[in-house]
């Protein structure tokens, strides 16, 4: 079983009321293979709401303490974006999924990028707190692009 971000597959879950469509990953949950899960939804936030960026750091960061969430008023939803992490890490457990595949520069969500925390569109390496918590339990993480690479090998 794959885990895979809901905005992802076509739900409009993102900070915006939006989407991020891709047509393989639909293919996947069309097919069963795959279930869609919202970690922001999970910890307890609706759509709309404010865009958030981590301050101070990185997903790894937050789960230690050492950075934080903020959203673009200042309100600080840490505790919100490690609720939903938690939840999406026992829904992957729940479901025995093998794969789970994220919205890249998402602060709960990217695996590889994030935004700077001063919500000016700059993006720097590093992941958000679920993709940091499920590595931290063993668990293959992997972006939308990385997913794109691997899905001949997923599909047959």
């Amino acid at each position: 079983m794959i885990i895979v971000s809901s905005c992802l597959a076509g739900m409009k879950v993102r900070y915006n009321g939006t989407d991020c469509l891709e047509q393989g990953i639909r293919q996947l949950l069309d097919s069963r293979q795959a279930v869609a899960v919202c970690p922001e939804l999970m910890g307890g936030f609706s759509t709309p709401r404010e865009p958030a960026e981590i301050i101070g750091g990185t997903g790894k960061d937050v789960l230690e303490g050492k950075a934080r969430v903020i959203d673009r008023t200042g309100n600080d939803v840490t505790a919100m974006y490690i609720e939903g992490a938690y939840a999406a890490l026992e829904q992957v457990r729940s479901l025995a999924a093998t794969l789970v595949v994220l919205k890249e520069n998402s602060p709960s969500c990217g695996s590889s990028m994030i935004y700077n925390g001063e919500f000016a569109g700059v993006r720097i390496p590093g992941e958000g707190v679920t993709s940091a918590l499920l590595r931290q339990h063993g668990i293959e993480v992997i972006s939308e692009q990385q997913l794109a690479a691997r899905l001949p090998e997923l599909e047959g």
